[in-house]
């Protein structure tokens, strides 16, 4: 079956539009687009180019994505958006591609949920199997892992990176990293209150590495330890697992400093 496109619709002669895709109402698909077996296009919607869509994506009304970066160093050079599959992109959403100084490209993984009003600008890169609910925004550059869920109304700061399997409360504002893992949520200060039990257990992880994570993140944020402290007594104490030394690799490669 053939891509459908309804009669309201503006599609780019060059646009490419794979088996199945479903273009609605009043929708504009720009120059060079390609767009993926079985994605749907709601009514409204806007796809700019460069921008490669993957394969079962469905966006929703008024989501409008591939635009250019709003970074006032972006001066008209070729940058691109790439989306996987399987993602659901809900209303109003809005999606930059990346900068010439930023990399190029800003990337969406696969089966994500960005719910509306989300924004992910410039240089962005997005794992697989995220939640970002209403209002989340992430700044230019920032990176995130593989099922990370932002609450409402979290705004990131340009350059942080959120690691993977971390929850993050509502309307909390990152400023630094947030460690996999990690239950982060800001009140007047954004801080760590411990692993994101609840998030581990249901995707399979194991007690022995939930309770060493646990004590973990104890030893960093209520032991009254200084950072470097905490990981020599973390070496010593914990029981070896290998999401502890994930969670010490990114404290050592962290370049904006943690969330404590």
């Amino acid at each position: 079956m053939g891509a459908q496109v309804h009669p309201t619709a503006v599609v780019d002669a060059s646009a490419r539009l794979g088996e199945g895709v479903r273009i609605g109402p009043f929708c504009v698909v720009g120059a060079d687009v390609e767009i993926g077996d079985g994605t749907i296009l709601g009514p409204h919607c806007t796809v700019a180019g460069p921008t490669r869509i993957g394969r079962n994506n469905h966006f929703h009304g008024h989501a409008a994505v591939g635009g250019d970066p709003q970074d006032k160093k972006f001066a008209g050079e070729r940058t691109e958006l790439v989306i996987g599959d399987d993602n659901v992109v809900r209303e109003f959403t809005t999606i930059s591609r990346g900068t010439g100084n930023g990399g190029g490209v800003t990337r969406i993984g696969n089966g994500n949920w960005l719910l509306a009003y989300v924004h992910i600008a410039h240089d962005c890169i997005v794992g697989d199997g995220c939640v970002f609910s209403n209002n989340a925004t992430l700044a230019g550059h920032v990176e995130v892992g593989n099922q990370v869920i932002l609450s409402g109304f979290v705004g990131v700061h340009q350059f942080c990176r959120i690691g993977r399997h971390a929850f993050v409360g509502p309307y909390s504002v990152v400023i630094q990293d947030v460690l996999p893992y990690s239950t982060t949520v800001g009140k007047r200060e954004i801080g760590v209150f411990g692993a994101n039990r609840i998030g581990l257990e249901r995707r399979g992880f194991q007690t022995p590495a939930i309770e060493a994570l646990q004590t973990s993140f104890r030893l960093l944020t209520r032991a009254k330890l200084n950072t470097t402290q905490a990981i020599e007594r973390i070496r010593a104490e914990v029981p070896p697992c290998a999401e502890v030394d994930e969670l010490l690799e990114f404290i050592r490669t962290s370049e904006r400093g943690i969330v404590k």
